[in-house]
């Protein structure tokens, strides 16, 4: 089982790093230190995405896990007079969220600021007093982390609970010893068109027969609900996934679930949005995808507010337990997807038989 209280205190030391596209530094540290601290060895490729290792099994596939570290926040453009600056909006938010007097937070430096006046995503906010560093982002002045009733609320669930996940997937094997070889790929710049992913999907980082697995928070959308586990997402707004791999994924899911009752997961397409994972299928990678459902996604809540995202504890522990078996069961792929026609197979015997005999 996968110890909560270790996924959230990850998960805290990532969300309270605020981070914006193309503005995930602070992140990265983390990221950096973490895989530092519990002797996982990590690169930096030419773009700032980090790929971290853990190879303790020569000849195996390689077992890919993609998360991104930023989520939508603004850009600042530009200086005025006054402690005002110029920002424009990066990220999927619809533009009737953006009103005068909503709260944002500068960065570096955590300075307070409101959005004044301005159009669609390019407004002037004005700061509370000047600026000791020059800003070069913006986010929603909301909470950075806490957990409440069992969920994690943050500004950004999206996608730092995937990167969470990741480093505490890759710790667990690492503990246990496990006979694995996984990839972690923390990439930069999703939200503005996977940017970091898809530099890596063009780059050689990643072994051509690498069984990719996208992680996301992804919009709760029936017949997903949150507090019923992990979301094996067949599909996004864009793509249908590999049918072996995301079998596989169903696979190890029920024997998991057959083990031990309490592990719940699910299956569902999650349209709400395009994730990495069209990404790297598009670029001829054998993909599957998790997720975990989001509320108040990117920040957008019921009447047009801003509000904090969450997520279900229990839910991102299921993930994980997910992701550390399937790391054990990839040299055992072909094994674990033939099951469906094998199956298949004997109910065929059992036709014929039936059919003529009638």
């Amino acid at each position: 089982m996968i110890n909560p209280k270790q996924l959230s205190k990850i998960a805290g030391r990532l969300l309270r790093h605020p981070s914006a596209p193309y503005h995930e530094t602070e992140v990265r540290a983390e990221v950096e230190s973490i895989c530092a601290e519990n002797g996982l060895s990590f690169q930096r490729d030419t773009y700032g995405n980090v790929l971290v290792r853990l190879k303790t099994a020569s000849g195996q596939r390689p077992f890919v896990l993609a998360a991104h570290m930023d989520h939508p926040g603004f850009e600042v453009i530009g200086r005025l007079p006054g402690n005002r600056w110029r920002v424009r909006f990066l990220g999927g938010v619809p533009d009737n969220y953006f009103k005068a007097g909503i709260p944002i937070r500068m960065m570096p430096g955590a300075v307070p600021a409101k959005l004044k006046e301005g159009k669609n995503r390019d407004w002037v906010a004005q700061a509370s007093k000047p600026a000791t560093l020059i800003p070069q982002f913006a986010v929603w002045e909301l909470e950075d982390f806490s957990i409440r009733q069992g969920r994690i609320h943050a500004r950004g669930c999206d996608d730092l609970i995937g990167v969470a996940t990741i480093l505490a997937t890759m710790i667990e094997l690492k503990r246990s010893r496990a006979r694995v070889d996984v990839i972690g790929l923390i990439s930069r710049a999703e939200e503005v068109g996977f940017h970091g992913a898809l530099t890596v999907c063009a780059s050689k980082l990643l072994p051509k027969n690498s069984l990719v697995i996208s992680l996301e928070t992804s919009r709760e959308l029936a017949p997903a609900k949150m507090g019923e586990g992990v979301i094996i997402r067949v599909g996004d707004r864009t793509s249908i996934f590999d049918t072996a791999a995301t079998r596989f994924l169903a696979e190890v899911s029920a024997e998991l679930h057959q083990r031990n009752g309490a592990f719940k997961y699910q299956r569902a397409l999650m349209y709400g949005g395009t994730c990495e994972a069209t990404a790297f299928q598009e670029f001829g990678f054998q993909t599957a995808a998790v997720c975990v459902a989001l509320g108040n996604y990117h920040n957008c809540a019921a009447k047009e507010k801003i509000a904090a995202e969450y997520i279900d504890l229990d839910d991102a522990c299921s993930m994980v337990e997910l992701l550390a078996a399937a790391a054990l069961q990839v040299k055992d792929f072909k094994r674990v997807v033939a099951k469906l026609p094998k199956k298949l197979n004997e109910m065929l015997v059992e036709a014929r038989h039936r059919l003529l005999r009638d």
